[in-house]
């Protein structure tokens, strides 16, 4: 391990002495976006050569795919323990990474490619909380071909939560690589100790230095503050700009690594933005924004996008889904899907229980579980969901995802701390039973390496919204989705939250590039890719798209049983999205009007074959 830290805000270079130590001011840059400005502040770049490296730490593909790494001291482990975790963590929450999944030998691939990086709190115009942003600068930086790849996290992962999709495809190539967490991430604060997270990942109390979320005062039975959910802000609205940011702080710090061939602009740099998920969506609301040529081109994977014309926002559907999808998956049709039955091959008590529930609210007029599963099964197709979407979404309903993302959305959305969450919810240590606890101050030491940005998880809990009752989940999620039903106050600000995230219009030469799974059962396509497209389309753009065949959500998935034997990764799509956009920016390539989808048919019970994806 080579990893030295410095502090450092152009004009001067400042040597840390302490983590205490104030750095130098930079004003404002622009690089090409006039409207997004970033403030350069204190910047830490750290070198990452010899046993360590960007893309994985030092790990590699075995490592990466492994056990968690361990820290020599687990109630506070180094910096350099934190972030080998954490990208260890994010390459596990992204990637198929199992001895079928073919990652590595089939597409993709994880060599040792050793840099530095760049970290800082950026702060959008009129933002309450920051984003972070880093930019990780491979030694083999091709100067001649002046790469910049931008990108967002995942879901509301930390920072390294697009590194298996940007980071593995740009960083090799001799790209630099900008990340954000687009206001979302682990940084989790602790009213039990009054501690957040600071630059380097380590734990650290209010007011001793900068934290990545910073929430106002309160009690020490306050519970656990979480950025994306309780900043004050409604990130989801801002995160193209965050993206826009990410991309100038990018440039910046190859002025500074290079200064004697400064400035790098978009003028003189290829910017290419592509992201996965949540930073799919985040990619394009970044493209909407871009009218002066910023960026050379975007490749969006599965994104969570809304089209206002004609597309459904991921609340509207996630709340329907928490409350219908469980009922529908106890339909007969669904007996062979993954997740949808127990050991005794029957649906899980909790999901006949909300037939009853909803037979109960006067719903479903079904006298027995076939008709009232049968019922909800056409009620969610009447509202836009195909059968492949419903069998997928059997993993994030048996994993109550549906209920967690909502209850942590509305709370954004309605610009809600950690004492008012809407619904009743709210975040604490988990205790015995359904009762919260105390924090464990081991898992509080990692929470920046290994939580996913939304709990329950990592010794948090997600709590309230429930009743005693045979279906105590459904108060809760009923309360939820009256928020998007509804007209009371609460339930227009939030409407009015969730229309600020809507994309705007691309400008018409941006060449744009959507690939999303047929069988997406997080982000259906024909809720959220689809009108998109078609979106664009209408209004003269000309994007590409593939709806990959046997595609869903979540290429981490593929290793569990019956998910990898149905279903292909959608990663290598978009890295061949990447590639032909590559060729055409560096290489003269013509950039096409239309590709057609690779023909990919599922692996079946062997190791996944290059014939398997139909890539050619």
């Amino acid at each position: 391990m080579n990893l030295s830290l410095r502090w450092l805000a152009a004009p001067c270079i400042c040597v840390l002495v302490s983590v205490m130590l104030s750095a130098c001011a930079e004003g404002p840059i622009t690089r090409g976006a006039t409207m997004h400005e970033l403030e350069l502040g204190k910047v830490l770049a750290t070198d990452h050569r010899g046993h360590d490296d960007l893309l994985s730490a030092g790990l590699g593909l075995t490592g990466l795919a492994g056990l968690p790494v361990s820290f020599v001291n687990p109630l506070a482990p180094t910096a350099a323990e934190l972030r080998r975790r954490a990208i260890q963590t994010s390459w596990k929450g992204i990637a198929d990474l199992g001895p079928l999944g073919g990652y590595g030998s089939v597409y993709g691939g994880v060599p040792n490619v050793p840099g530095r990086e760049y970290q800082m709190f950026a702060q959008l115009p009129g933002a309450r909380s920051p984003h972070r942003v880093l930019l990780q600068l491979p030694d083999n930086f091709d100067r001649a071909k002046r790469c910049l790849v931008v990108t967002a996290s995942s879901g509301s992962r930390g920072i390294y939560g697009a590194i298996a999709v940007a980071g593995a495809w740009g960083l090799p190539r001799g790209c630099a690589v900008a990340y954000t967490d687009k206001g979302t991430g682990s940084g989790y604060f602790d009213y039990a100790d009054d501690s957040g997270v600071a630059l380097d990942g380590r734990r650290a109390k209010r007011g001793e230095q900068a934290l990545e979320f910073e929430p106002p005062p309160a009690a020490a039975g306050a519970g656990i503050a979480v950025k994306h959910a309780h900043s004050g802000d409604n990130p989801e609205a801002d995160w193209g700009r965050d993206v826009i940011q990410a991309a100038q702080f990018g440039l910046a710090m190859l002025d500074r690594a290079y200064p004697g061939e400064a400035p790098f602009t978009a003028q003189n740099t290829k910017i290419i933005a592509t992201g996965i998920s949540n930073g799919g969506g985040a990619v394009l609301q970044a493209a909407g924004l871009d009218h002066d040529g910023f960026f050379a081109g975007v490749v969006a994977l599965e994104p969570n996008v809304y089209a206002a014309a004609g597309g459904r926002s991921l609340y509207d559907y996630a709340t329907e889904a928490a409350i219908w999808l469980p009922c529908a998956l106890a339909d007969a049709r669904f007996d062979d899907t993954p997740m949808a039955r127990g050991a005794t091959r029957q649906p899980p008590p909790a999901w006949s229980l909300r037939c009853a529930s909803l037979r109960a609210q006067g719903k479903l007029p079904g006298n027995t579980l076939a008709e009232q599963s049968a019922q909800a099964h056409h009620y969610l197709q009447q509202r836009g969901w195909n059968d492949a979407a419903m069998a997928t979404a059997a993993s994030t309903t048996a994993f109550d995802l549906w209920r967690v993302v909502t209850a942590g959305y509305a709370s954004a959305y309605l610009r809600r701390g950690p004492a008012d969450m809407p619904c009743g919810f709210h975040y604490a240590p988990t205790g015995v039973g359904v009762l919260p606890g105390v924090t464990d101050p081991v898992a509080r030491a990692a929470w920046w390496a290994d939580a996913s940005g939304i709990p329950p998880g990592n010794g948090v809990g997600l709590f309230g919204g429930v009743n005693v009752s045979p279906d105590p989940t459904l108060v809760g999620e009923d309360c939820l989705r009256a928020l998007w039903t509804g007209d009371q106050p609460a339930a227009q600000m939030l409407q009015a939250s969730v229309a600020a995230t809507a994309a705007k219009l691309p400008r018409a030469d941006l060449p744009l590039w959507v690939v999303h799974g047929a069988d997406d059962g997080l982000l259906p396509t024909t809720f959220s890719s689809e009108p998109y497209v078609a979106w664009l389309r209408e209004e003269g753009r000309r994007p590409l798209y593939w709806k990959v065949p046997h595609a869903q959500h979540f290429d981490a998935f593929l290793p569990l049983p019956g998910f990898g034997e149905r279903h292909l990764p959608l990663l290598p799509y978009g890295y061949a999205a990447l590639d032909r956009l590559w060729a055409h920016l560096y290489e003269n390539a013509p950039w096409p009007e239309s590709v057609s989808t690779p023909a990919g048919q599922p692996r079946g019970a062997q190791a996944l074959t290059r014939q398997a994806l139909g890539l050619h």
